[in-house]
């Protein structure tokens, strides 16, 4: 799997969330988590233990293979299996998921592919689910979706109780529309806070903002 822009902004854009105290974490549930970029992103900034959860079997293996390597193997776990199975142990403050994006659009007729880049084993009613058994009270997520599909989930989570608190609305660059949303939600009522970004200006190079965000990151910047 390849490492997504997308996916480097949520990671980001959550763990300086995470960093700035606006939330007590004890323990962080990577839902998802591939080969295991948001759960690394995360240790980097957050000094609190991250499980990771890969349905996968080869993302896993090369998950587990990334988190040994990193300075950060003893707060990070990968465990291969279907979240939708997984027991509840001690519920987690903070869940971080990048999910499958598309519930109804045509299927590539690869399987991991189509199962990495659609719902096909783990809807957003069922990811909704899930999140509500393992997050503890007033825990809070953090899900990156396609603008269109966001309103969508955000739909679903409000329907279950969940208010989008932070939201960063995501360009490729300053000429385009949104594109990705990444948001913050919990079960606490209150005003959204609302950001955006836009990858690249007009000249087609990194924009100002995208560089401050990712520089912790990207060794280029």
């Amino acid at each position: 799997m390849k490492v997504c822009t997308d996916a480097c902004i949520q990671g980001a854009f959550t763990a300086q969330y995470l960093a700035s105290g606006a939330i007590t974490v004890s323990a962080i549930l990577d839902i998802g988590a591939g080969t295991g970029l948001l759960s690394l992103m995360l240790a980097q900034q957050v000094s609190v233990p991250v499980t990771a959860v890969e349905l996968d079997p080869a993302a896993a293996t090369q998950a587990a293979a990334n988190f040994q390597a990193s300075p950060w193997a003893e707060r990070l776990v990968l465990t291969q299996q279907d979240i939708r199975k997984m027991p509840v142990d001690t519920p987690y403050d903070f869940i971080i998921t990048n999910p499958p994006f598309y519930e109804a659009a045509l299927k590539s007729g690869h399987a991991q592919k189509d199962q990495a880049m659609h719902a096909t084993n783990l809807g957003y009613g069922e990811l909704l689910t899930v999140i509500d058994r393992q997050l503890a009270p007033g825990g809070e997520c953090s899900v990156l979706l396609p603008y269109v599909e966001f309103e969508v989930f955000r739909g679903l989570a409000s329907a279950k109780g969940y208010h989008l608190r932070k939201v960063l609305m995501v360009k490729q660059s300053v000429r385009h529309g949104y594109f990705r949303a990444v948001g913050i939600f919990s079960k606490t009522v209150g005003d959204t806070d609302t950001s955006e970004l836009s990858v690249y200006d007009e000249n087609n190079r990194y924009t100002p903002a995208f560089e401050a965000l990712l520089r912790p990151y990207y060794l280029k910047l």
